[in-house]
């Protein structure tokens, strides 16, 4: 989940809990909209303070923000309208139960909340889709673990070609999800960057698709965005 955020501290760790529950005393009954991601997709909803003990905060929640927290085991708020400070915040679950539809946070921070900055939707893959990466006069294989409509994240087992800013062409071997057919979708891309020491290495990709590539990578995101989201409410916690 740290990606999502970044940490923001303005005292102490122990001075900024304190006065983030001092602010939450004089809440109760205040809504609040709560953040998680599962699999990549944001699942937000708004969550009501019910009240305040010992260090830690019960909040009514919707039933799949339930779920999420208590798979991440915290949860992130945006800033509220009457606090006077900007910064969201962020609280790890001390107890989550998504039948009651009640969690309670404890362990409160600042955080500033940066996933929002995401131009578009993206979805984490459980079963990798096969990619081609086209050089001059090499090819270099990869599984795409995550995708968007603007980029992936790849990993490959060498990183001796992936140079940052190098543009590409790149072949993906997308599963329809409806009929079980392969279908291979080309288009031109840069590599951003090349994360790890050692393979595997996770290389980060930036698409650059013609109208038809892009409406086929739109047409994968959706099926799996409508998988991910059948899942979370199967989920059973």
């Amino acid at each position: 989940m740290v990606q999502y955020y970044d940490k923001v501290v303005r005292g102490t760790k122990n001075e900024d809990m304190r006065v983030i529950l001092q602010f939450l005393e004089g809440m109760v009954g205040q809504n609040f909209s709560f953040l998680n991601y599962y699999k990549e997709i944001p699942v937000s909803y708004d969550a009501t303070l019910l009240g305040v003990e010992n260090e830690m905060a019960e909040f009514a929640v919707h039933e799949y923000q339930a779920k999420v927290i208590n798979i991440e085991r915290r949860a992130l708020i945006y800033s509220h309208e009457m606090n006077p400070l900007s910064e969201d915040m962020i609280g790890e679950a001390f107890y989550v139960n998504s039948v009651k539809k009640r969690v309670i946070l404890c362990r409160f921070a600042y955080a500033r909340i940066v996933s929002d900055m995401r131009r578009f939707v993206r979805v984490l893959l459980d079963n990798p889709v096969e990619a081609d990466l086209i050089f001059d006069r090499d090819m270099l294989k990869g599984n795409i673990h995550d995708i968007s409509l603007s980029g992936a994240s790849m990993y490959t087992n060498s990183s001796d070609l992936l140079v940052p800013g190098l543009d590409i062409n790149l072949f993906i071997k997308f599963p329809d999800l409806s009929s079980g057919r392969m279908i291979e979708v080309g288009m031109s891309a840069s590599i951003v960057r090349v994360l790890g020491d050692k393979a595997p290495f996770n290389c980060i990709i930036e698409f650059h698709p013609e109208k038809n590539s892009q409406q086929q990578i739109a047409y994968f995101i959706n099926q799996r965005q409508v998988e991910i989201i059948k899942e979370l409410k199967d989920i059973d916690t």
